[in-house]
């Protein structure tokens, strides 16, 4: 016969053991971000932290978090004793940001300010009414009935003085209100600056549901990526002399604009894609042709810029895919900014982007100092790494249109130095000279730097006016030019320098072109270009003859000076 109470008791304890399973505690951290992995587009977050877990399931939610996390990047790293059962996150519109202690206080400041100013108003309306109620009553005895002299004079002496009162007294109140008006405008600015916006963010959460088996500590690694935050890279080429090598200090400006401020944390830069898939490479078919000047002739060409609420899709696919709680709010971001900020403030606060070549082997850059890099959107420099590197230096002049040298370098082995192309400072001699470019799209094994003009190479085009004439032959013009060109070497090494000018190109027929006197240039046939590699001792100078002539119809004009176009006032 069976135990019927034995069979309850074990129902009763199965129930237990099901119900004890299936109840989960929750505890809410909110801790400080521990390093960042900064990328060209984009930054991976890390935070840690220790809970106590007891048997069962356990919430662990991790609060104050960026609002513009993707939500697809998230990785939970907790160790073989604990099971992960789910990942999710949402944002919480109802829990703002804390705000710093300098935001509060502007904030305090311009709310005293205005108020102050509210108060100033209210006076003003105070005396307005009071003069509208003057000038009611100065009607004095009635119109029949008259009023005598002494009450006239007492009665006039008493509104002339009241509204010299009220008049003076309007007088400073609207001066005080003026004054209070400047400091709020520089206020308000101010805690734009330092914010960013006028609005404090919505923070995400991240919630993540534990599973153990013992009472135990878990260690919570949290990863996850944000988006408006990254680095760009920025160089100080520094040498004394053209017989020095380059001290190359590689630096990065790196900002955050995740909406949650990053305090004394590890740093490392990467040039890698924060959202690259999982799925294995397949090579694309890898054309070469020679480079065109649309492609490579500017070398501070900055392709495609993309401001404000840009198309991701355009710049990264992978990062379209977000949550839905990620969609809404990006929507109220948006429209609450266009409220509360306006247009200019929208824009003022807009992030740039440029396209830019990198090499397709990712380097990264561990950084030893740890920085804090408040969100507000601004670039902060931070110190990569240092190289010095050998040059071969040349010198450049095209005197018909710069009557200086200019120096530039030319370095090997660029390719070890991962440098990703951005813009130079460049110091020579101790002194700042410039911004260069550094262009690494070049497939060259060699990289040209421009050093700037060098004041010691003396360089002069001076026209020779005993060959410069013009003739009328037959139906025609000829037109002679002669200019001598001087280059001396004031250094105390020697030189090398290239000289450039041109010879115009004629597109008529009934234009014709002669070189008379070329000085054994190299001569382009096609674009005119000549050029003059010349070898120059220490106060060595060389001169070089350049002589030609342009015969055209005489009843035709034609222009035969280059022209370039500048500003000026107009009166």
């Amino acid at each position: 016969m069976i135990n019927k109470k034995l069979i309850f008791s074990t129902v009763i304890f199965s129930c237990f053991i099901s119900k004890a399973q299936t109840v989960s505690e929750s505890l809410q951290v909110n801790v400080p971000v521990k390093s960042v992995i900064l990328y060209l587009d984009g930054a991976e977050v890390t935070q840690n932290k220790s809970v106590n877990l007891n048997p069962g399931r356990t919430v662990v939610t991790f609060v104050g978090l960026s609002p513009k996390l993707i939500s697809k990047s998230i990785q939970v790293n907790v160790g073989n004793e604990i099971i992960v059962l789910s990942v999710s996150d949402k944002i919480n519109f109802l829990t703002e940001q804390i705000e710093t202690p300098r935001t509060k206080q502007l904030k305090d400041s311009i709310e005293m300010l205005s108020d102050i100013n509210t108060q100033l108003g209210l006076e003003l309306g105070a005396y307005a009414q009071e003069k509208i109620m003057l000038g009611k009553n100065e009607a004095i005895g009635g119109q029949d009935k008259g009023v005598n002299v002494t009450d006239l004079k007492i009665a006039a002496d008493y509104y002339r003085a009241r509204l010299k009162d009220i008049n003076s007294e309007t007088f400073k109140v609207q001066k005080k209100i003026d004054k209070n008006g400047i400091v709020l405008g520089k206020l308000e600015n101010q805690l734009a600056e330092q914010n960013g916006s006028m609005m404090k963010l919505p923070t995400a959460e991240i919630s993540i549901l534990l599973s153990s088996a013992i009472k135990t500590t878990a260690n919570i690694d949290l990863k996850y990526v944000v988006k408006e935050s990254g680095w760009t890279p920025s160089y100080d080429l520094i040498t004394e002399d053209i017989n020095k090598p380059i001290e190359l200090k590689y630096r990065a400006k790196v900002y955050n604009n995740s909406g949650v401020n990053w305090d004394d944390v590890k740093i490392k830069l990467s040039t890698s894609d924060p959202m690259k898939s999982a799925s294995k490479p397949d090579l694309q078919c890898w054309y070469l042709n020679f480079n065109t000047v649309g492609n490579y002739g500017n070398n501070y060409r900055n392709g495609n810029a993309y401001s404000g609420n840009y198309d991701q899709n355009a710049i990264n696919a992978p990062q379209q895919s977000v949550s839905q709680s990620q969609s809404l709010y990006d929507e109220l971001i948006v429209d609450a900014d266009k409220k509360v900020s306006g247009k200019k403030q929208e824009q003022k606060n807009a992030i740039v982007y440029e396209e830019v070549q990198i090499s397709e082997l990712s380097a990264e850059f561990d950084i030893k100092q740890n920085y804090s890099i408040p969100s507000d959107a601004k670039p902060y420099i931070i110190d990569v790494t240092n190289y010095n590197v050998n040059a071969t230096f040349q010198h450049y002049s095209v005197p018909k249109i710069e009557k200086d040298a200019f120096i530039i370098a030319k370095i090997t082995g660029w390719e070890d130095l991962d440098l990703v192309e951005g813009p130079a400072n460049v110091y020579f001699g101790g002194t700042y000279v410039g911004q260069s470019y550094i262009n690494t799209r070049s497939v060259d094994d060699t990289l040209s730097l421009s050093f700037g003009r060098d004041k010691k190479i003396a360089v002069t085009r001076t026209k020779l006016k005993d060959l410069t004439n013009e003739k009328m032959i037959g139906s025609n013009r000829k037109v002679t030019y002669s200019y001598e060109m001087v280059v001396k070497n004031n250094r105390k090494s020697p030189i090398q320098i290239d000289l450039e000018d041109q010879l115009p190109v004629s597109q008529n027929s009934e234009i014709t072109v002669d070189a008379i006197e070329l000085s054994k240039a190299e001569q382009n046939v096609l674009t005119g270009q000549l050029k003059w590699k010349l070898s120059l001792a220490p106060d060595e100078s060389k001169k070089i003859i350049l002589t030609y002539s342009v015969k055209y119809p005489k009843n035709k004009g034609v222009d035969l000076y280059k022209r370039k176009a500048t500003m000026r006032a107009k009166f």
